[in-house]
């Protein structure tokens, strides 16, 4: 297990990147969820992200990529609208509990 932060530095509706063992990855919350992705969009492999922290959309309801615009689903990585519309993010496993938030192992099994 991989130690990412203290629950209360992932706000509802945020997003906050790290690099762990040179992986560049981001969490984000919605509806007390936390969900975690390697930052690499599919389309072109670049990091999603203009500014640091920044990878949700206006309305904080999908994932954004900064180069193409593309749109990805929080809940499963899906692109659903973009140059890559139907491919995935890589999801990360993670858990919380009372120390914070953990990618647990590597790659999910749900992975395109």
């Amino acid at each position: 297990m991989t130690f990412l932060c203290p629950s209360e530095a992932l706000a509802e509706g945020a997003s906050l990147g790290f690099e762990q063992d040179a992986t560049r990855v981001f969490a984000v919350r919605r509806d007390g969820q936390v969900y975690v992705y390697k930052n690499r969009c599919p389309h072109r492999g670049v990091p999603l992200e203009w500014h640091p922290n920044q990878f949700l959309d206006p309305s904080a309801s999908l994932i954004q990529c900064a180069t193409h615009a593309a749109l990805f689903l929080i809940e499963t990585g899906e692109c659903v609208a973009g140059p890559c519309a139907g491919q995935f993010l890589t999801a990360l496993n993670c858990r919380e509990d009372h120390q914070g938030i953990w990618i647990t192992s590597e790659e999910s099994e749900d992975d395109a």
